[in-house]
């Protein structure tokens, strides 16, 4: 809902503190749980109060071409962030497989679009299942204003998803699936560029946040790497548990030592079919790289 990690644990910690002092006005007339989903929305209305909304560089502008030099970054709240999987699904592995499609980046991203009362209501219908009447009762709306919300949030979804990177749910036991990224991995840190290109999607998206700027098609992103990107030859991808529900990776870069590498990114794939559709490399490792338990600096040993 607010398309940032560090702000869902700040409303995470704020929602807690709302119940502890509230915890004697709770009737039981509910389920605790959504009592509690209901102090969660409406800390989340409160934080989104403002026009302000998160994207991806692609939400925002055209393609640059491979040759464009890098813009200054724009601000952390101007974009969609990444968090983990185990942050984000818990410990139960059938909520984890339910909920992937519902965090992927494009998901949260088209999410975004959708003004916060609409967003508040087709998550709570469409992600965490509760009824129309449970929605307008945490809502203090009625049924019918959630079903006419709703439908319009729907619309709006379709519209904006119609034009963004088409990503399959990642499944760890997917064989083709698990080939392609290993041999995504390979084609990176070998920084062999044919065989990169080999794996990517006619109109595979590559972008950068905080930068605006994005490549698309797969010439045009090795001739990104092979120009602006440079800086990341002989790097190095650490697998992680996931991100979005996407395969995801600690990226270093080579730092000033022989033997050292360096944060360069937070690093996810989306998959379609038997190719990458998507690369998005997030670049606030400062705070990224701790979120996701990974060492600021990695050597050999």
């Amino acid at each position: 809902m607010l398309g940032s990690s560090f702000e869902a644990e700040d409303a995470v910690q704020e929602t807690f503190t709302r119940a502890w002092k509230s915890y004697d006005s709770f009737e039981g007339r509910s389920s605790l749980r959504s009592w509690l989903y209901k102090i969660a929305t409406n800390v989340c209305l409160d934080m989104l109060d403002g026009p302000q909304r998160r994207a991806r560089p692609m939400d925002l502008n055209g393609p640059s071409t491979p040759d464009s030099t890098l813009p200054a970054p724009e601000p952390d709240y101007v974009w969609v962030e990444p968090i983990p999987n185990a942050l984000a699904f818990g410990a139960d592995p059938a909520e984890a497989a339910s909920a992937k499609d519902t965090l992927r980046l494009a998901f949260v991203a088209a999410v975004q679009h959708l003004p916060a009362s609409q967003r508040a209501i087709l998550i709570m219908r469409e992600v965490l299942r509760f009824s129309a009447g449970e929605t307008a009762d945490m809502l203090n709306v009625s049924p019918a204003s959630v079903n006419s919300a709703l439908q319009r949030a729907r619309a709006t979804m379709s519209k904006v998803q119609e034009s963004a990177t088409v990503s399959d749910t990642f499944d760890e036991n997917n064989e083709q699936q698990r080939k392609l990224v290993d041999d995504f991995v390979k084609a990176f840190e070998a920084y062999d560029m044919d065989a990169l290109t080999d794996l990517l999607k006619a109109d595979v998206a590559l972008s950068m946040p905080p930068f605006s700027l994005w490549i698309s098609g797969p010439e045009n992103v090795a001739a990104f790497m092979l120009g602006t990107g440079h800086a990341c030859r002989d790097s190095r991808m650490i697998p992680l548990a996931g991100a979005n529900g996407l395969p995801a990776f600690g990226h270093y870069k080579p730092g000033d030592e022989p033997g050292l590498w360096t944060p360069w990114s937070i690093t996810t794939l989306e998959l379609d079919g038997d190719r990458i559709s998507g690369l998005t490399f997030f670049l606030d490792t400062e705070k990224l790289f701790p979120l996701f338990g990974l060492p600021m600096e990695l050597r050999p040993n």
